[in-house]
């Protein structure tokens, strides 16, 4: 019989959504919403999809990169997608567009980590939905499995209206509804919904 070398990845939330508790301690990730971009025994990776980097454009970011601009999509908006490696830009995308460095995470979310992408996506030729984040959430082995069962957070399937099309200060109401969970329901002492 041939042995099955293959890790188990039965347990592992990637591709769906994390949302913060109320009681969440660390301010960085109060009612936070975060996109688990990879998930296995060796830790866990996350973008935050409702939480803006101050006023950051992707107009500003251009600049700031000496990139050349476009009017198409300037405005877009710059997310605060977690404390780790802040100057190191995630783009969490349809999969309508691919590079050689985008990584499929599912059949509609994918990752890129290179500049290359901002070119087509300033100019409108990019992914039809991204999310421009700068910086990422990480935990180490078993963290994230530690802070899930101490009821730190909640997950849920990913909603790809919620991550792409929900106003940003409705996102972690919407997640909490896609559970059928009400915020006035979670409480301080009771943890778990």
């Amino acid at each position: 019989m041939e042995e099955n070398n293959s890790p188990d990845l039965s347990g592992y939330i990637t591709g769906q959504l994390l949302i913060a508790m109320p009681h969440m301690a660390d301010p960085r990730f109060e009612k936070a919403v975060i996109y688990v971009c990879g998930h296995d025994i060796n830790g866990a990776m996350g973008v935050i999809v409702n939480k803006y980097l101050g006023d950051l454009t992707l107009a500003g970011l251009l600049e700031h990169l000496n990139l050349p601009k476009s009017a198409s999509q300037e405005d877009l908006r710059i997310y605060f997608g977690g404390p780790v490696d802040t100057g190191r830009g995630f783009i969490l995308h349809s999969t309508d567009f691919l590079h050689p460095e985008t990584i499929a995470l599912t059949n509609d979310v994918a990752l890129t980590a290179t500049l290359d992408i901002l070119g087509p996506i300033a100019e409108g030729k990019g992914p039809k939905d991204c999310l421009l984040a700068m910086g990422y959430t990480g935990w180490e082995a078993g963290q994230l499995d530690a802070e899930l069962h101490g009821c730190d957070w909640l997950q849920a399937p990913c909603d790809i209206d919620i991550l792409f099309h929900t106003p940003i200060e409705e996102k972690w109401d919407a997640a909490l509804a896609k559970l059928g969970v009400s915020p006035e329901v979670l409480s301080e002492e009771a943890g778990q919904a």
